[in-house]
């Protein structure tokens, strides 16, 4: 099994390439990763030496980088190279339109020119927009999507059904919940309420903190697509969730109690424009099809990715500083506190 894995220095395409080296001893793979500022290759620092695996930096954007890059004979492209803050969406688009549309015809069109087998494209549950407080998503949800992010995601997806009803390509659709887990970068809420938590500074949540998501750990995802990879038919939308819902702010209140920190940590900050209120995802035909579970309970999972943020306090430091910062006070400083 030959795989181009782009965006493999992030945060699920590093679990996705180490979890397949681990698993599949005869797998091997190309990470083709543009290092923005959320990749990064000491995310992937334990599999560097390994025969089966080689670092490609280059942008999906650009079709001669990934036709150099992309080999005869790769059994599948697996694309989770994209732009995915909402926040940076809402302050600039074009990147997204950019990496996530464009990139991925690019990818598209490569894929037919060296006949690569089968395209999967990581999607996300925010395609499908906002829920109220009952239902969930299904794949046969429609795709009404609320922010900049998210209609960038689903404007790739129609971009790659269109591939397969064109051209007959084998490609799969795979949607998940909020991922999270070690190797996270701190813009994202676990991260960012974790890293923040240990040094003693503020925790800033949205609106009031009752916005509803669906957490998979990002291990118990990798297990999922690696099936789906394997044995999913042509064209499928495949939903992944682990029937984890929980508010933010329950989140951000039961990492303050496992870390031992107080309450007033939290601020409360001017809502998101256009916020969804809730996402739930239904994940019963990964279930019924490949006889999926997650092996982790949220609880489980957040004391791994607790002790995993304890034990590697050098990595935080590291994607903390320079960029990173000087965009949480652009964001966050700007913000009234409601509370």
């Amino acid at each position: 099994m030959k795989l181009f894995v782009t965006g493999g220095a992030g945060f699920i395409g590093s679990h996705f390439i180490r979890h397949m080296l681990r698993v599949h001893p005869e797998c091997q793979i190309v990470n083709f990763d543009k290092l923005t500022y959320a990749g990064n290759l000491d995310n992937v620092r334990d599999v560097e030496t390994s025969p089966r695996y080689r670092f490609v930096r280059g942008d999906i954007c650009d079709p001669s980088a990934v036709l150099a890059a992309l080999e005869e004979g790769t059994d599948a492209i697996v694309n989770f190279a994209a732009e995915t803050h909402v926040d940076r969406s809402i302050e600039e688009a074009a990147p997204f339109v950019r990496t996530n549309v464009l990139g991925v015809q690019v990818l598209l069109d490569a894929a037919r020119v060296r006949r690569v087998q089968r395209f999967v494209q990581v999607s996300t549950d925010e395609v499908m927009g906002s829920l109220g407080p009952t239902g969930y998503f299904t794949e046969e949800s429609p795709l009404r999507p609320n922010s900049p992010y998210a209609a960038s995601k689903a404007a790739a997806e129609l971009l790659v059904r269109a591939a397969h009803r064109t051209f007959g390509m084998d490609v799969l659709i795979v949607r998940a919940g909020n991922n999270y887990g070690p190797y996270q970068f701190p813009e994202k809420l676990i991260p960012l309420v974790i890293t923040n938590a240990m040094a003693d500074l503020p925790l800033p949540i949205y609106g009031d903190g009752r916005q509803v998501r669906d957490w998979i750990y990002v291990e118990d995802y990798c297990r999922a697509l690696d099936l789906i990879l394997q044995g999913g038919r042509a064209g499928e939308i495949y939903c992944v969730g682990a029937r984890a819902e929980r508010t933010n702010l329950e989140v951000v209140e039961m990492i303050l109690e496992l870390l031992d920190k107080p309450r007033s940590l939290i601020r409360f900050v001017e809502d998101r424009p256009g916020h969804d209120q809730r996402y739930a995802l239904d994940p019963s035909k990964v279930e019924r099809e490949f006889g999926w579970r997650p092996q982790e309970t949220f609880e489980s999972g957040l004391r791994k990715t607790i002790a995993w943020y304890q034990a590697n306090r050098a990595w935080v430091e590291k994607v903390r500083s320079g960029e990173y910062r000087q965009y949480y006070e652009r964001m966050y400083g700007r913000r009234r506190e409601i509370t």
